[in-house]
C-alpha cells in the first residue's frame, strides 16, 4: 500500500499518527506530494478526482481518500480497535468530525491568503471561518475532556491533530486562551512518539 501525504496536512497526518499507534508504519509505503486548491501539483488526481490527500493506493480495489475513509481502513486492515463499539462509537465519531471541522476551516483560513490576491481577500470569510472553530474549541472544553481522558480512540487522533494544526500555522490566535482543560489534554497528548515523530514542518 502506498499513502500520498503532505506533512504540512493535518488531514493527511491523522492516518499517519494511526498508523504509528497500530505499530504498522512499515506496512505502508509513503509518498509526500505537493499541490493547492488552484494547482493540484503532485497530487494523485488519477487516484482522487478532487485533487486532494491523503489518498491510500492498494492492491486489492480503488484507492481511498478521505483521511476517515482511509482512518477506518487502516483500522480493519491490520486489526485494530480504534474505534469504539456503540453506543461509544458514536460519541468517537461525532468528535472526530467536530475535529475534522476545525482541521477545514483552519485550511481554508489558510488558502484564503496563500491561494487569493490581497485585493480580492475577505476578512468577512475568515472571521466567519475562525467562529466555526471557536464554538468547536468551547464544545470541546466544556462537554468532551472527560471523553478525551479515556483510552485513545479515533477521535483522540483527529482531535490532537486538529489541535496541533491550529499551533502551527495559527499559534497568533492562541487557541488554549479559555481552553485550560483541553490545553492540558493536548499537552500530554502532543508528547505522545506517534505526534512527535509527524510534527508539520513549513
Amino acid at each position: 500500500m502506498k499513502l500520498y501525504f503532505d506533512r504540512r496536512s493535518p488531514f493527511a497526518r491523522k492516518p499517519i499518527v494511526l498508523l504509528h499507534e497500530a505499530g504498522c508504519m512499515d506496512q505502508v509505503e509513503m509518498a509526500p506530494v505537493v499541490g493547492t486548491p488552484i494547482d493540484p501539483g503532485t497530487f494523485p488526481t488519477e487516484a482522487n478526482p478532487l485533487g486532494k490527500i491523503p489518498v491510500l493506493e492498494r492492491r486489492e480495489g480503488p484507492s481511498l481518500y478521505d483521511s476517515r475513509v482511509i482512518c477506518k481502513f487502516i483500522n480493519d486492515r491490520f486489526g485494530c480497535s480504534f474505534y469504539p463499539e456503540p453506543p461509544k462509537l458514536w460519541d468517537a465519531l461525532t468528535l472526530e468530525a467536530t475535529a475534522d471541522g476545525i482541521m477545514d476551516a483552519a485550511v481554508l483560513i489558510v488558502y484564503e491568503f496563500r491561494c487569493r490576491s490581497e485585493e480580492s481577500r475577505s476578512g468577512t470569510w475568515v472571521d466567519g471561518q475562525w467562529s466555526k472553530i471557536a464554538r468547536a474549541l468551547d464544545a470541546l472544553e466544556e462537554r468532551w475532556t472527560g471523553y478525551l481522558d479515556g483510552p485513545i480512540d479515533i477521535a483522540h487522533i483527529a482531535v490532537g491533530c486538529a489541535l496541533a494544526y491550529l499551533d502551527f500555522r495559527h499559534e497568533a490566535r492562541d487557541w488554549r486562551n479559555g481552553h485550560d482543560r483541553l490545553a492540558a489534554w493536548h499537552s500530554g497528548f502532543a508528547a505522545r512518539p506517534s505526534m512527535a515523530s509527524t510534527v508539520p514542518k513549513a
